[in-house]
């Protein structure tokens, strides 16, 4: 039923950023195999927003490899861990959201993480099943198996606490809840981010203290967004969610910088080691285009969450207009209303969603970034009022047409 332990570690290992401890997986997967009983593998999502984005699936596709090795998947939707907010890497408290809010985002996410993953294969929790029932002295007894020490120990919570910033007593749950989601499902490998380790681990000490045998805990490289500097995240802007539009997909790929090429074909691909060597190889000569390597990765990605024609049409698309100066077939005509007419660029721009904000239209223009039918904008105070078409085009992906 399993692979041989060697296969199985060596795809385990692929991508992965730290295992502990890799001497005890070894032991799990010789015990699997003994007893022809497959591991429980574990990865929890709280539904803070409603739309999964390319970082998220980097532990998915762990989640994918460890099926295609015949282990069970068990995915946890956090709907109570949510309403307290994980604060790994947090300098202060996070917001918290209401549960009808988590459970709207819910839904969305069950039919997203079957883009990568079999349904038949996977099973799903949502940690209220177990939480909304728990006696007070359940509670007491989870909150016994930590100490403050133990907790203060996390680098986020020490920076906070010297710094004098808010630590809300609530904030301390979090990794006693996480863990004991290991508890509830029995699980034997738990997935997460770097950043999640000391959850892990946190799980791995729950699990003794009620007579468990400790899950591995396996940390998966956070994936930065577009800008290549900051992690991916909805709240900054640079992430590629899975449901958009591939077009779309394809010219936030085009825009990543050349410097994490390789680690997204890693990270987001099922290319084989071997196959990662060649980018590699690629990427270290001077003479090599990085830009076939990226056209390459969107028709790859584009095709797990769309389909291949869907891939070509977005790269044909992408070619076409920012190859060829070309417009975009599906451009948004805007007719402005009599009392916009004469109105400034500026406020077109955010208003129409072109720019974020009055400050950001702004500095569009003075980077040289904003075209008006192909013709650089230079002056801020620009203002539309002669009758016409004017294609407006705002970077490298936005554009609308105004007509007067």
């Amino acid at each position: 039923m399993f692979p041989p332990i060697n296969e199985q570690m060596d795809l385990i290992k692929k991508g992965t950023a730290e295992i502990v401890s890799e001497d005890e997986l070894v032991k799990k997967l010789e015990n699997s195999i003994k007893n022809n009983t497959p591991l429980r593998i574990k990865q929890g999502f709280d539904p803070t927003a409603p739309d999964i984005h390319l970082g998220h699936t980097v532990g998915i596709r762990k989640l994918k490899d460890f099926q295609s090795l015949g282990h069970q998947i068990v995915l946890i939707v956090g709907d109570y861990t949510a309403m307290v907010g994980d604060p790994s890497g947090k300098n202060s408290t996070r917001p918290r959201l209401t549960r009808q809010k988590i459970l709207e985002n819910a839904k969305t996410y069950e039919k997203q993480f079957f883009k990568i993953l079999d349904q038949d294969k996977t099973e799903i929790h949502f940690n209220g099943t177990w939480f909304q029932d728990m006696r007070f002295e359940e509670i007491m007894n989870l909150a016994a198996s930590y100490t403050v020490a133990r907790i203060l120990e996390r680098d986020d919570f020490t920076k906070r606490y010297k710094a004098g910033s808010p630590i809300s007593l609530h904030e301390f749950f979090y990794p006693l809840m996480q863990g004991y989601d290991s508890v509830a499902i029995r699980s034997d490998v738990e997935l997460g981010a770097t950043e999640q380790m000391f959850n892990l681990l946190a799980g791995r000490n729950i699990q003794r203290e009620y007579g468990m045998e400790p899950q591995i805990a396996l940390t998966m490289p956070v994936l930065e967004g577009i800008d290549g500097k900051d992690r991916m995240s909805k709240s900054t802007g640079n992430y590629i969610g899975i449901d958009e539009p591939a077009k779309e997909m394809f010219g936030k790929i085009m825009s990543i910088p050349d410097e994490i090429i390789l680690k997204y074909f890693t990270l987001l691909s099922d290319l084989s080691v071997t196959e990662l060597k060649d980018i590699e190889k690629k990427l270290n000569d001077p003479q090599f285009n990085p830009m076939l390597l990226k056209k390459q990765l969107g028709r790859d990605i584009i095709t797990q969450y769309h389909n291949a024609e869907a891939a070509r049409q977005a790269q044909e698309e992408f070619e076409a207009v920012f190859s060829k100066n070309a417009i975009p077939e599906d451009i948004e005509i805007i007719k402005l209303p009599a009392d916009e007419i004469g109105d400034q660029l500026v406020r077109l721009l955010t208003k129409y969603n072109l720019t974020e904000s009055n400050g950001e239209a702004k500095r569009m223009i003075k980077q040289g970034a904003v075209k008006i039918n192909n013709d650089k904008v230079s002056d801020q105070d620009m203002e539309l009022k002669e009758p016409g078409e004017y294609i407006i085009k705002v970077g490298k992906r936005r554009f609308v047409k105004f007509v007067i």
